[in-house]
C-alpha cells in the first residue's frame, strides 16, 4: 500500500467501495462538511481554485511524494486506511453508520446566517471539495481531486493522508489488511495524531463560522487608518483577516495556522507558548534576509506590549511567519511561540498589512459580538477619554491626575525628564481645545480589564498634531492610564 501511495496510482483495478471499507474518520469529516453553514461557498471557492490548478501559489508539477520534517509520509495514510477499514467491520460499524446518516440528513438551518468563507487558500478550498464529494458518495471524483491536489501541493501532508485514505477505500479487503505490528505502530504514531487533529480543526473552522455581522469582542472601534485587522483563534487554529472601511469591519479571509508547542499564554522566554493579547505589527522582514525556516517572510508583533511588561512577562521575537519550503503546513501546536501560516496564505497577508497600524489580536478562543454591542461596550472608555481631554484643556491638574496610575510611563521621542505627565500635558495643551480623531478602541480582558486606545489630536488653529497610543486599566468603575506611546 505504501508503494501505491508513493507512486500516486492504483496497482490493481479499482473496486467499488463498500461501506465497511470506508475510513470512519473521513466519513465523519464529510458528514460535518455537508452539514456546515458556508459549505456551498467553500465548494464554489474550490471550483474557482481548480480552474487555476497548477498556476497558483506554490504549485508544483512533481508527482506525489512523502515529504516533511515533522509529518507522517503519505504511506501512513494508506496504512491507516486499511487499519480503520478492519476496525470499521467490527467495533466501528456504528460510527460509520452514524456518519452516513449525518451526511444524508438535511442540514439544520442555523438560527442566524453564518458568514461564509470569503477567501480560502487554494489548497484548503480544494481539500474541502474532496471532503464534500466523498460525503455525497462520489468516491472516484473525490479520489481524482485528491490526486490532483497532492500533485499541485506535494508538501500538503493532510491532503496526502486523505488521498491515501481514498486509495485504501478502493482496495479489496484481502489486500488492505496490515499486520498487527503495523496497526500498533500507526496507533502510537504522533505524526498521525497531529494530522488528524489538523483535519479536525480545519473542519471545525468551516462548520462553526462566525455569525454574520459580528466582529471579535476585542474590536470595539477601529479607525479607517487601519485598513486591515487580524484576529487569531488558537482553539480553532485559525487566523481571521478583516478589511476596514467607513462601513466597519468585514471578514474577508481566514487561514489555518499553528501556534506554540506548549499552547498559548506566553509568560517567559523559551516557554514555547504564543502570547495572548492585543498587539500591532511592527515591521515586515524581507525573506531574503531570513533563513528558509521562516518561509515567505515574517511580520513581528510588539510582544511584550506594555500590559505584558506590567505583569512581568518576558521573551520576544514573536512573529507571524511562513513555513520552510519543504512544508505546506505544520501541526496545530508546532512553533516556538510564533503564529505560523502556509506560505501562499502568508503572501496574501503580506500584501495587505500596514506597519504600526494593523492590530493583531491573539486569543485562546474568539468571542463574536454585534456592532451595536461593540458600540455599547465602548461607551465607558469613550467617556473616560473625553473626561481626560476636558481636564487637560481646562488646566485642572488635580482633576487630570485622577486619570493616571502612580506608575504611569510614557515613551516619547521628546524627553520630558523631571516633569510629571500631568504637568507636561497641561503645559502642552495651554488651555486650547483639541479635536480627537481616528479613534480606535481595542479591548482585552483576562482577569484585568484593559483597553488599547489609539488616536490623533489637533488643537484649534493648527493643521497637525500628535498621534498617541494609550493603555488603560479599569479599576472598579473607573479607567486609569498606565502607559502611553507618542507615535508622532
Amino acid at each position: 500500500m505504501a508503494d501505491i501511495v508513493r507512486r500516486g496510482r492504483l496497482q490493481n483495478p479499482p473496486f467499488r467501495p463498500r461501506s465497511g471499507h470506508l475510513l470512519a474518520a473521513l466519513m465523519a469529516a464529510s458528514a460535518l462538511m455537508l452539514a456546515a453553514p458556508g459549505a456551498a461557498q467553500a465548494s464554489a471557492a474550490a471550483k474557482q481554485s481548480n480552474a487555476k490548478a497548477g498556476s497558483g501559489n506554490g504549485a508544483s508539477k512533481s508527482k506525489p511524494k512523502a515529504v516533511g520534517s515533522n509529518r507522517a509520509p503519505a504511506a501512513h495514510g494508506a496504512r491507516a486506511s486499511a487499519r480503520e477499514a478492519k476496525e470499521a467491520r467490527g467495533g466501528k460499524k456504528a460510527a460509520v453508520a452514524e456518519a452516513k446518516a449525518a451526511a444524508a440528513k438535511p442540514a439544520r438551518r442555523p438560527a442566524r446566517a453564518a458568514a461564509p468563507i470569503q477567501e480560502a487558500s487554494n489548497a484548503e478550498a480544494r481539500l474541502i471539495a474532496v471532503y464534500e464529494m466523498f460525503g455525497r458518495g462520489q468516491a472516484r471524483p473525490a479520489l481524482a481531486k485528491a490526486r490532483d491536489l497532492v500533485r499541485d501541493y506535494p508538501n500538503f501532508q493532510l491532503a496526502q493522508l486523505v488521498y491515501g485514505d481514498l486509495l485504501a477505500a478502493q482496495v479489496p479487503p484481502s489486500n488492505s489488511l496490515p499486520d498487527t505490528a503495523s496497526i500498533a505502530r500507526m496507533r502510537g504514531n504522533p505524526a498521525m495524531a497531529e494530522l488528524h487533529e489538523e483535519s479536525r480543526r480545519r473542519l471545525q473552522a468551516l462548520r462553526e463560522r462566525p455569525p454574520a455581522n459580528t466582529v471579535p469582542s476585542q474590536f470595539l472601534a477601529l479607525s479607517t487608518r487601519s485598513r486591515y485587522a487580524i484576529a487569531v483563534d488558537a482553539s480553532r487554529s485559525r487566523l481571521y483577516l478583516f478589511e476596514n472601511s467607513d462601513k466597519g469591519l468585514k471578514l474577508t479571509a481566514d487561514y489555518y495556522i499553528s501556534v506554540g508547542k506548549s499552547g498559548t499564554d506566553k509568560a517567559t522566554e523559551g516557554d514555547a507558548r504564543t502570547p495572548l493579547g492585543v498587539y500591532y505589527i511592527t515591521s515586515s522582514l524581507d525573506p531574503k534576509s531570513l533563513k528558509d525556516f521562516y518561509g515567505a517572510g515574517a511580520l513581528p508583533i510588539n510582544y511584550p506590549n506594555p500590559y505584558d511588561v506590567r505583569r512581568g512577562k518576558t521573551g520576544g521575537g514573536i512573529w507571524l511567519h511562513g513555513t520552510p519550503p519543504q512544508q505546506f503546513a505544520r501541526a496545530p501546536l508546532a512553533s516556538d511561540g510564533c503564529v505560523v501560516m502556509a506560505n501562499p496564505d502568508l503572501k496574501q497577508l503580506l500584501r495587505k498589512v500596514q506597519i504600526g497600524a494593523t492590530p493583531v489580536v491573539t486569543a485562546r478562543s474568539l468571542q463574536w459580538i454585534s456592532q451595536p454591542q461593540a458600540e455599547k461596550e465602548s461607551q465607558s472608555i469613550s467617556s473616560a477619554i473625553n473626561g481626560w481631554k476636558d481636564a487637560r484643556a481646562n488646566g485642572n491638574e488635580a482633576q487630570l491626575k485622577k486619570f493616571y496610575l502612580p506608575d504611569f510611563q510614557r515613551i516619547s521621542k521628546k524627553s520630558t525628564e523631571g516633569i510629571s505627565a500631568v504637568e507636561d500635558e497641561v503645559k502642552y495643551a495651554q488651555g486650547k481645545r483639541v479635536q480627537l480623531k481616528d479613534m480606535s478602541f481595542l479591548h482585552w480582558r483576562d482577569g484585568d480589564d484593559t483597553m488599547v486606545v489609539t488616536f490623533g489630536e489637533v488643537f484649534e488653529g493648527e493643521k497637525s498634531g500628535r498621534s498617541r497610543r494609550q493603555y488603560w486599566l479599569r479599576q472598579g468603575s473607573e479607567w486609569k492610564l498606565f502607559h502611553e506611546d507618542i507615535l508622532g
